[in-house]
């Protein structure tokens, strides 16, 4: 009897000790089933779409339109706000510290690449504490003059740098956007010197333009086409691999025979890095599917955008790529780092 006792005793810690395990499993395993449904019917209340540059531009409006379509497809609302301001890093660093639950979500991209490079430091690593869902909008640039100019093609651009080395003009916006960089990549790949006159808004480089001012400039089809249409400026060339399907009959950079030279500027939509990847495949699917819809392609064509999904490793490759790439065109063009 002492020693069936004895044994009694010395079982009842691990009978007690295997009841706290199971039960502590069983917790677990509500808490990870709690979690996974309340993943599985995301989104159940409304997204916040951050988009850092202020409302109207080509890429608030490519925002809003995946913003509507995203809110249709998956029955909540996706509500865009504008947080401009310091190369993005404002609109970055709020979703980069909100939760990382998928309800607040990034417009990233291109503005991200470069800012990685032109800044001495950033409160956030694009790379590490964000991940891709997929990318949204693809811009290619035009490179283009005034009516009556006598540079028709890339080819007279050339041409006229060589005979008169630094007396061409090609103007920009600010330093460090994605114009003026393009316009740097452009003289270093072309091997030419010319002078390159940043301005402060696109209004205030197309009036220059249109004055004479300057020779050439570098924009967005979406700020200047008001001035294409009613013949005013005429663009000599785009910077994509291929061609526009708004201006078919323009030929690229590449096929002026600058082989080496594309620019295509693009968004996607990151979230913070920690958020569930049943979140962010669902998120990257959604984009996927009404990014492909006809009526989506033909509004956004007229805007001088592509609109295309992809996956988030394809994303996230491309964002590795343009930095590495904007960050050799920033030191060649020996453009100072900002605080």
């Amino acid at each position: 009897m002492i020693e069936c006792a004895t044994v009694a005793v010395r079982c009842r810690p691990v009978c007690l000790l295997r009841k706290t395990f199971i039960a502590g499993a069983f917790l677990s395993t509500i808490a990870m089933l709690v979690t996974a449904s309340a993943q599985s019917d995301y989104p159940n209340r409304p997204v916040q779409l951050i988009v850092p540059y202020g409302a109207g531009g080509i890429a608030d409006v490519g925002m809003r339109i995946l913003a509507d379509q995203l809110t249709g497809r998956l029955k909540q609302q996706f509500v865009v706000e504008n947080r401009p301001g310091a190369g993005g890093i404002v609109a970055a660093k709020a979703v980069a510290s909100a939760a990382a639950d998928g309800y607040t979500v990034l417009m990233t991209g291109n503005n991200n690449a470069i800012s990685a490079s032109l800044f001495k430091s950033l409160p956030y690593n694009i790379l590490t504490d964000f991940a891709s869902t997929s990318t949204t909008s693809f811009f290619d640039l035009l490179i283009v003059t005034r009516a009556g100019s006598p540079l028709q093609s890339v080819e007279d651009i050339v041409k006229m740098a060589r005979v008169n080395p630094g007396r061409l003009n090609i103007a920009t916006i600010n330093p460090g956007s994605t114009q003026n960089l393009a316009a740097e990549l452009f003289r270093s790949v072309a091997d030419i010197k010319v002078t390159i006159v940043p301005f402060r808004t696109s209004p205030d480089m197309a009036t220059a333009l249109l004055r004479g001012d300057v020779d050439v400039a570098f924009e967005f089809y979406a700020a200047i086409r008001g001035q294409i249409a009613d013949n005013k400026v005429i663009a000599m060339a785009s910077t994509g691999r291929k061609r526009t399907a708004y201006l078919p009959a323009i030929p690229t950079v590449q096929e002026s025979g600058i082989k080496d030279f594309e620019v295509v500027s693009w968004n996607g939509i990151s979230v913070p890095a920690a958020t569930p990847s049943a979140v962010v495949q669902i998120l990257t699917r959604a984009i996927n599917e009404v990014l492909a819809r006809t009526d989506v392609q033909e509004k956004v064509s007229k805007l001088g955008m592509e609109m295309r999904g992809s996956t988030p490793e394809a994303m996230t490759e491309r964002m590795k790529s343009d930095i590495a790439k904007w960050a050799a065109v920033i030191e060649k063009a020996g453009i100072p780092k900002h605080d």
